[in-house]
């Protein structure tokens, strides 16, 4: 598995010739170091159709320097971050290692990865210390040679070059970062209109690349929260795929409620969703949750034994004995996790992610759809009981019945009341005092 370390950087441009900036006096900085200069050379790799690119993800193989190898660069929601996972540079120069590529399978789809910019640089590079001479920020003042590749005619364009600066957070705080801002713009730098070098050096190429399209921009119709709902399980499953990848800690589990959510929105929307287009999708969504449900069932029997164990007397419990039982569940459990991951893997796994991503990208509306969406009404529901609660006189965790006038509206009020609780908040958020729902459930405040 890469490391995986976290990337704060602004990256500036400037227009023709310009005056280095005084860098003297910003705060808590007491002194800069000179590092000199490096050479760098970079293959950048995506999809024919530069599916990483339109996602603002880059993945490039880079020689020279003090950190050479493979570098891929994933988004974030934190401003000017991304995270960075590295691997080692290896031998091989057109071949993706398998952990970069399988933290992107989720975008490439079964699509080769290929080389599509080589990237030269002559970087001159600037610490920035503190008062102990630990480094707060780096400054890169970049000269960049860049070459599209590939076999079509526009590939064999005269290659471009600029010039461009990139400041880097080491130690320091984001306030740096506004400061020598300040200091930049002072000198004629501006900030770059271009995310990444790799988008640079793309230009049109990359403007028409296809992304599919996001949420609403705001929930004023019930259409408007179905979509914005759907969106938030979708981006749930696609932001949860790499980490089930990689056998992260509950992430099959939170993969999976995102899966079973997405298919009961569908079911909630029925009156404004046409079930001739959704239903379909629904029961593909239906097979992704049995799937992750193979995993995920694994781990479920491991928490209920440790509950067990925990209840026998400690003579009788061994390390011996838990040392027994914990190989023999991590080998059914890794044995369930590459199941699950050879099935995510192949085409049928992307066609679902296709088929929700197609529904959103052209939603089949009802008339039910164009109602006004206000603010949600909150509903009652009985407390659930503890896993092993007898309920009813039936087996353990089984829920009782809801007493008359308890549960979730029903009947023509429940269905009058219903087009009121659509939107007018964030997906997901709640009322004051409303319970979070179910993982089985639809959105929250919308009655089944």
């Amino acid at each position: 598995m890469g490391k995986r370390v976290r990337e704060t950087e602004r990256k500036y441009e400037a227009d023709g010739r310009f005056e280095p900036p005084d860098l003297t006096g910003l705060p808590l900085v007491a002194d800069s170091r000179d590092l000199g200069p490096a050479e760098l050379d970079a293959v950048y790799f995506d999809t024919e159709d530069l599916r990483l690119a339109a996602r603002n993800i880059t993945l490039r193989r880079r020689t020279g320097g003090d950190d050479a190898g493979w570098h891929l660069k994933l988004p974030t929601t934190e401003a000017d971050t991304r995270t960075e996972v590295h691997a080692p540079l290896g031998r091989a120069t057109r071949t993706v290692p398998a952990d970069l590529a399988a933290e992107v399978a989720v975008y490439t789809r079964g699509e080769r990865l290929i080389p599509v910019v080589r990237l030269k640089n002559h970087r001159e590079r600037r610490h920035l210390l503190d008062a102990a001479e630990e480094p707060l920020a780096e400054i890169a003042h970049d000269h960049v040679t860049a070459q599209l590749l590939g076999a079509g005619p526009e590939n064999k364009a005269v290659a471009i070059s600029w010039t461009e600066f990139e400041v880097e957070l080491v130690g320091g705080e984001p306030a740096l970062l506004d400061a020598v801002e300040q200091r930049l713009a002072t000198a004629g730098v501006r900030r770059s209109d271009s995310p990444s070098k790799l988008a640079r050096a793309l230009g049109d190429r990359l403007t028409s690349a296809a992304v599919p399209p996001g949420p609403p921009d705001g929930i004023r119709t019930v259409g408007d929260a179905a979509l914005a709902y759907l969106h938030e399980q979708l981006r749930a499953i696609i932001a949860l795929d790499p980490e089930v990848r990689r056998a992260e800690p509950d992430s099959v589990h939170r993969m999976r409620v995102a899966t079973r959510r997405a298919r009961s929105a569908l079911k909630t929307f029925r009156r404004e969703l046409d079930r001739a287009v959704t239903d379909p999708v629904g029961a593909e969504l239906k097979w992704l949750g049995e799937v992750l449900g193979t995993a995920r069932d694994g781990e479920v029997v491991a928490d209920r034994l440790e509950l067990r164990l925990a209840e026998l007397d400690p003579t009788l419990v061994d390390v011996p004995l838990r040392r027994r039982l914990a190989a023999q569940h991590s080998t059914a459990q890794g044995e369930a996790h590459d199941a699950v991951v050879r099935i995510m893997s192949r085409s049928h796994y992307f066609r679902v992610l296709e088929a929700v991503e197609a529904l959103l990208a052209d939603p089949p509306y009802l008339e039910g759809a164009k109602l006004p969406a206000v603010p949600g009404v909150e509903r009652a529901r009985p407390p659930r009981p503890p896993p092993a609660a007898q309920a009813d006189g039936g087996r353990p965790g089984r829920r009782p019945r809801p007493r008359p006038g308890h549960g979730p509206a029903r009947g023509a009020q429940g269905r009058q009341a219903r087009p009121l609780l659509c939107g007018g908040r964030p997906a997901g958020a709640r009322l004051p005092g409303e319970e979070a729902h179910r993982p089985d459930e639809g959105p929250p405040g919308v009655p089944r």
